[in-house]
């Protein structure tokens, strides 16, 4: 196993739980197949970028993937080579614990494997979780920022001529007159016909959450994304059947997505506690891709919509995240068109976004021979 650290600029600083960051910082995993001829196949390839808040520090992060490559005994460890040590080495990075790590090898070990077998990354993942062949192609929402109405309008507008129809919008940074004021201008300049998304990343108290609930309702949301602080999933929960409206002009309840709730008190709580409407999945923080569709399919059998979204990856993590919703039968718009977020990236693109969705590469593995020479 080799390791490559990486460092990429930002565009915009991104705010976290641990506050602004302005790079995104991690390391390329490589696994080198067993070869018995002169050439050997081409690694598995892997991601493993922490963002601390939502995962491990890099620090952490290095010191658990250095731990794996060392073995037990203190020697190098074969990995891709043979499935018992491959097993007992994912077996030590613990997902709650060290999960950009654990995403990191998860990811190299898999598209290693998916490699050999001649097999797509998301083909791979979905005959693992007993699932029908994936989709070729994945919707994605476009993300708008929390400018004024005015910009806010001019953003949605540019986004659904590019195609897509399903918009992302944050909320909570402003008041709640301004953010209603926003949305409603957004509703009316692109019609009932694109689906709208509010993100208030945890920013509201109950009180707060509830009038936004009311206030919201006739817009047709397709829901709204963490209205409430993260361990707060009983204050979810009530959102989720809050009545809007009496009679005749009752609106129905507002769906509740949540996302960072998953990091704080992970999917098993979320849904015992009956907290969402949909979950947002972000493979990086949940240990792998292989986690995050299994994840996706106790979601669905719990009838919580599955939402694949990416924690702003380097390019090799966004096109396993667009893997991992290819395997999720017909899947809701995902958040994986992150990558003009990043100043620059480690190679190009192999999920490039048109019309609202992304191409699921069918090469073998992550992206067939797309990401050769690059650890």
């Amino acid at each position: 196993m080799r390791l490559r650290p990486f460092s990429l600029g930002l565009t915009s600083p991104l705010e976290t739980a641990r506050g602004a960051i302005d790079r995104r910082e991690g390391f390329l995993v490589a696994v080198d197949p067993d070869a018995d001829g002169e050439s050997a196949p081409a690694p598995g390839l892997g991601e493993a970028t922490p963002l601390p808040g939502w995962t491990e520090s890099r620090s952490a992060c290095e010191t658990a993937l250095r731990g794996v490559r060392t073995g037990r005994d203190g020697g190098d460890a074969a990995l891709a080579d043979d499935a018992t040590l491959a097993d007992d080495a994912l077996s030590r990075l613990d997902p709650a614990e060290t999960p950009a790590a654990r995403h990191g090898l998860a990811l190299a070990l898999a598209d290693a494997t998916a490699r050999d077998a001649g097999r797509s990354l998301s083909s791979r993942l979905a005959r693992g979780e007993g699932l029908p062949a994936p989709a070729e192609t994945v919707p994605v929402n476009a993300t708008l920022g929390d400018g004024d109405p005015e910009a806010a309008v001019t953003a949605a507008e540019s986004a659904v001529s590019a195609g897509f129809d399903c918009l992302k919008i944050k909320v909570g940074a402003r008041s709640l007159d301004a953010d209603v004021e926003r949305l409603r201008a957004v509703r009316r300049a692109v019609g009932d016909g694109v689906a709208l998304r509010a993100d208030a990343n945890g920013a509201w108290d109950r009180e707060t959450a509830r009038e936004a609930v009311e206030r919201l309702a006739p817009l047709d949301l397709a829901y709204l994304e963490q209205p409430l602080p993260a361990d707060d999933l009983a204050g979810a929960a009530a959102l989720r059947s809050a009545k809007t409206g009496t009679g005749a002009d009752a609106d129905p309840p507002v769906p509740i997505a949540l996302d960072e709730s998953l990091a704080a008190r992970g999917l098993d709580a979320v849904l015992d506690a009956g907290a969402a409407d949909a979950v947002v999945l972000k493979p990086m923080a949940l240990g792998g891709p292989d986690r995050a569709l299994a994840a996706a399919t106790r979601a669905r059998a719990a009838g919580v919509e599955p939402v694949v979204t990416t924690t702003i990856d380097a390019v090799v993590a966004r096109a396993a995240a667009v893997h991992v919703a290819a395997a999720v039968p017909d899947v809701a718009p995902c958040g994986l068109a992150t990558g003009s977020l990043l100043e620059s990236d480690l190679a190009a693109d192999p999920c490039p976004v048109s019309d609202g969705a992304v191409a699921v590469p069918s090469g073998p593995g992550l992206a067939g021979s797309a990401f050769d020479g690059l650890p």
